[in-house]
């Protein structure tokens, strides 16, 4: 509920001691889950999200006191407020939802409106819902309470005296009203926006009536007020009474109430709907001038509407006062320095609810990769995830984008565009392989070489993304030169490499072939491997997403050992070494390609048969 007179000048009036000391301009209305509080020159809504933070939205406004000197006439004035009022609570309200919202995803018809009209279809829902409450209210306060007193009158012996008329349809409306509110009141959500209504009274109360405003001074306030909407509808009433037996007597002198009851019943009701305006800009006045003095008379003339206000208002909680007093604070400080800038809404989105949403729209992402996805976004590590609560709307949209790019199977690495390997960020995409924990294992191997070594020259064959290069390149004293035949891994391979601050040599052929006739230290390599029948039997994440050329290893999987088998020896150093990585059950063979060498094959933390070291000549590092 919203209150009325809100654009009423500032001023200070001193009283008796535990009355008012000073009158203010500022009004409220409760929202879902928070305040809105409206000054002269500015607005701003309060809201507690889910996560319980407080997020304020605050606005600049055009002062009543500048419109043209027509709309500010008295009972105009009342008329122009009330318009105003609907269409900015009905905005607000809307607002307040969407920040308390449950970050659903647009609807192909939000994002069609939004591309074909350029037109927010949040706009449209406010029309279209500020449309339906205005006919719900005709329908239920007009409509029907003439509807009813016309069945009234219509029994025989009636007397259908203007005034009865109009007393007996206030008496239906009230009777309506009270029913409406009782009836709004069983639901949850709605007695929380009643609590926060008793809120926004305490709270102007409180500065009211001089005190310093904290939740402990406002908590001792009332929950009603004299300004209060509620309050406002009770004059709606008691001034219908009057107009519309004026309008029921000038019906009857004119004649036009001598038609059957049908016609007469609509004849009434097209008039009353014309006499509102009137109605209502009595009711503003009346409200306005029984707010302006506490005194006998104008308190038993407010009595019944503060009576009304025990159904609209309910004793708050401190949470509660707290976001109206963030609200009111806003708005007087806002009123008083006219530099301090407008702001939009900055809400957490709640972990939990996070995770919900990005688990619906990837399915295919378990529980490690929807953590991995908020280490991104939030810059934490995993271990400290469990001690955040909440994203900024920011995080929550990209976290969205990576989990968008998942629907359809992708890897979370290719989602996210980037990897660690051995605590590097690797950025990754379709054109190389994601590095598996394994590699990691084989570049263990080739960086212990290396310092054994003192330093040596490195050739990574089949580089790929560059990361086992680039780890080599930052962890040992090493001169790395990568080459892969595919333009587009190298790209990736230079990208790693400069971004991570590594000095590695890129080069761009097939095998020994980029190499010339150079000689190396240590050969590295973790080779296409899969045989070519068992591509088809890959998990789709791997077959679908990840470069097949990478993968494909022939016939029997052997074939790019073979080649290193065969060329390598013109290629490394006398006392030189290869580090490959082997596919599941490959050991054997790939051991009797090199069998001139000094082979070991090493097994990975899963115990697998994984690595082969072949050395030249048995010398070891």
């Amino acid at each position: 509920m919203s209150h009325s007179g809100s654009a009423e000048r500032a001023g200070h009036k001193k009283e008796k001691q535990g009355k008012i000391v000073r009158r203010t301009y500022i009004g409220g209305q409760a929202v879902i889950e928070g305040v809105m509080m409206k000054g002269r020159t500015s607005l701003a809504t309060a809201v507690r999200t889910e996560s319980g933070e407080i997020t304020v939205e605050a606005k600049r406004v055009r002062d009543a006191s500048t419109r043209s000197f027509f709309l500010r006439l008295p009972f105009v004035r009342g008329v122009v407020n009330l318009v105003t009022q609907l269409f900015m609570g009905v905005g607000v309200l809307m607002r307040s939802a969407e920040v308390f919202g449950d970050y659903a995803e647009p609807t192909k018809f939000d994002k069609w409106m939004a591309e074909k009209f350029k037109v927010n279809p949040m706009h449209i829902l406010t029309a279209v819902s500020l449309v339906l409450g205005l006919a719900l209210a005709v329908g239920l306060f007009v409509f029907l309470p003439n509807f009813l007193t016309g069945l009234i009158f219509e029994i025989p012996g009636t007397n259908d005296h203007p005034a009865l008329l109009s007393l007996c349809e206030a008496a239906i409306m009230l009777v309506i009203f009270i029913g409406y509110i009782l009836s709004i009141t069983l639901m949850k959500d709605i007695r929380r926006v009643f609590m926060y209504h008793g809120a926004e009274h305490k709270v102007i109360s409180c500065y009211e009536h001089g005190l310093e405003l904290t939740v402990e001074n406002a908590r001792k306030m009332r929950t009603e007020h004299s300004r209060c909407g509620t309050t406002f509808i009770f004059f709606v009433v008691a001034v219908s009474i009057i107009v519309f037996a004026l309008v029921n007597w000038m019906l009857d002198a004119l004649g036009w109430t001598g038609f059957d009851s049908v016609v007469n019943a609509l004849i009434r009701l097209a008039v009353k709907l014309v006499f509102l305006p009137v109605v209502a800009g009595i009711s503003y006045e009346l409200l306005k001038l029984l707010a302006r003095s506490d005194c006998l008379l104008f308190r038993v003339l407010r009595a019944p509407g503060m009576l009304m206000q025990k159904l609209t208002t309910k004793q708050p909680t401190d949470d509660m006062l707290e976001v109206s007093l963030t609200a009111f604070k806003t708005v007087l400080a806002m009123d008083a320095d006219p530099s301090i800038p407008e702001r939009k809404f900055e809400f957490g989105v709640p972990t939990e609810t996070a995770r919900k949403r990005l688990s619906e729209l990837a399915p295919s992402a378990d529980e490690s990769d929807i953590d991995w996805i908020l280490v991104e976004v939030t810059g934490k590590k995993r271990g400290e995830l469990a001690g955040v609560k909440s994203l900024t709307k920011e995080q929550f949209e990209a976290a969205r984008a990576v989990a968008e790019k998942m629907k359809e199977g992708m890897p979370l690495q290719y989602a996210l565009g980037n990897t660690e390997f051995f605590g590097i960020r690797i950025a990754v995409d379709p054109a190389v392989l994601i590095p598996r924990p394994e590699t990691e294992e084989l570049a263990e191997k080739v960086i212990a070489e290396v310092k054994a070594r003192g330093g040596a020259d490195v050739l990574d064959l089949c580089t790929g993304s560059g990361a086992v290069a680039v780890a080599v390149a930052k962890l040992a004293p090493a001169r790395v030169t990568a080459s892969d035949i595919s333009e587009g891994a190298c790209a990736v391979a230079r990208a790693n490499a400069l971004n991570a601050g590594a000095e590695v040599r890129v080069l761009s052929g097939d095998m020994f072939a980029a190499v010339g006739e150079e000689r190396f230290d240590v050969i590295v390599c973790n080779p296409p491997y899969i045989p070519h029948g068992d591509i088809a039997s890959l998990d789709d994440r791997v077959k679908k997403f990840e470069p097949l050329s990478a993968l494909d290893g022939g016939k029997d999987g052997l074939d790019f050992y073979r080649i290193i088998a065969e060329e390598a020896p013109a290629h490394l150093a006398e006392d030189g070494v290869i580090f490959l990585e082997l596919g599941v059950g490959q050991a054997e063979a790939v051991k009797e390609l090199f069998g001139a060498f000094d082979v070991t094959v090493h097994k990975d933390i899963e115990g697998v048969e994984r690595m082969l070291e072949a050395r030249r000549g048995g010398v070891r590092g």
